[in-house]
């Protein structure tokens, strides 16, 4: 018998076949649906379903109560705040088949969702990026936004450490751990 090098708690389930990386831990009541792929070190909470075809990249953590569903791929160092939500259907209807409908949502790498945050399905989260606790997102989200509110709006952007960035003359400095950015056309580069 293969010996596994990830933790599964008891009182979760794995289908087969599913790809998950070395030192990452699922933990009570979750469900981890074939053909998904989970990186290294992940961090699978409470009750979190993660559906078939999801990719998640490595150090991703998943807090309690999320659906991760078929079309969401996050990139590495993720985090999916308690009970935020994704959509995968534009459209849905009880009664009507979908699921060759399923549009595609990229979480970029090091991005933070909120707790009770809304994704809706086929719009992009930049990395970085930090979508602020009951935000509904509606659009895609550029790299570092600080976005909050229904529909989300960008309101400023912050460090890859996720200090709040002040530019000046189009630069800004992190205090904290010494970044450098600049802004131009709303979109932020590190330098």
């Amino acid at each position: 018998m293969e010996q596994k090098n990830y933790f599964v708690h008891e009182s979760s389930y794995v289908d087969e076949p599913a790809d998950i990386g070395e030192g990452t831990k699922i933990w009570h009541f979750s469900h981890i649906m074939q053909n998904c792929k989970i990186g290294k070190n992940c961090n699978i909470g409470q009750n979190v379903v993660i559906s078939p075809d999801v990719v998640l990249g490595n150090g991703v953590k998943v807090q309690n109560n999320v659906s991760v569903y078929t079309g969401v791929i996050c990139e590495d160092d993720v985090f999916l705040g308690p009970s935020c939500v994704f959509t995968n259907v534009i459209n849905p209807r009880s009664f009507i088949s979908r699921k060759d409908e399923y549009r595609k949502t990229i979480i970029g790498k090091g991005a933070s969702i909120g707790a009770n945050a809304t994704i809706v399905c086929g719009h992009n989260i930049g990395k970085y990026a930090f979508v602020a606790a009951g935000a509904v997102v509606t659009k895609d989200i550029p790299d570092y936004a600080l976005v909050m509110g229904n529909p989300a709006r960008v309101k400023n952007y912050v460090c890859q450490c996720s200090e709040k960035m002040q530019f000046k003359n189009n630069e800004f400095t992190c205090q904290k751990c010494g970044r450098k950015y600049i802004i131009e056309n709303d979109i932020v580069k590190e330098i």
